[in-house]
């Protein structure tokens, strides 16, 4: 069977970010396993459940996954994952990847290992494009130098944070991801006039953020042989 491994954050996921490709896999028979950098359950980022930007019926139907969902409700460790073991390894988006998923070195790792042989895949969504910038191959360089990649843009961050680049909520975003991605090289283009992005070079696959993740998913499917 067909297995994905889900990376996801304990600090705010964005949930379309992981539910869409989550029940988009699992709706083709996909096994799906959930880690978290402790362990912990993940934590949604509850402005992602704003009936105002997604509608009353998909809050209601992310909401049931989230409270139902066994592996998102009984996560592993990162440490305890295993990249061989999987056919995929999904990284979901969300604000909370920044402080604590693209810094895990267990996650690095996995990330890593997905994309390093012939048999494996990885997606990499909005935010959590990030943990590209701190991923290193065997010899010391940037994982995502030389790839083509989308991913959360400034143009979008800048509309979120304030002068001093805090939060909403009142945390300061450490990073903007395109800024560090390029930074190490990788050929940034979040295709800002299009509705949808998804790029794939090679077995890394990325997605810009909030409504490109059915196209996401569905890329991954293809990418399987699903």
């Amino acid at each position: 069977m067909t297995s994905a491994l889900f990376v996801v954050s304990e600090e705010g996921y964005w949930a379309e970010e992981c539910i869409e490709p989550l029940t988009t896999l699992e709706s083709e028979g996909v096994d799906v396993t959930v880690a978290t950098p402790s362990g912990g359950e993940p934590v949604v980022d509850e402005r992602s459940l704003d009936p105002d930007d997604v509608g009353e019926e998909t809050v209601e139907e992310f909401r049931e996954t989230i409270e139902s969902h066994p592996e998102l409700n009984d996560p592993i460790p990162v440490a305890e994952a295993d990249a061989d073991d999987h056919d995929a390894v999904v990284f979901p988006g969300g604000h909370g990847t920044e402080w604590d998923v693209n810094q895990d070195r267990h996650a690095r790792q996995l990330l890593g290992q997905s994309v390093a042989g012939d048999d494996g895949v990885a997606l990499v969504v909005c935010h959590a494009v990030g943990i590209l910038a701190f991923t290193r191959e065997a010899d010391g360089s940037a994982l995502v130098d030389g790839r083509d990649v989308t991913g959360f843009p400034n143009e979008w961050e800048e509309g979120i944070v304030d002068e001093a680049d805090r939060m909403p909520d009142g945390r300061k975003l450490p990073y903007y991801v395109e800024d560090e991605v390029s930074a190490v090289g990788g050929n940034w283009d979040a295709e800002l006039d299009a509705d949808e992005s998804v790029t794939v070079d090679g077995d890394l696959i990325t997605a810009r953020g909030p409504e490109s993740s059915s196209a996401a998913a569905t890329t991954l499917l293809e990418e399987l042989g699903e």
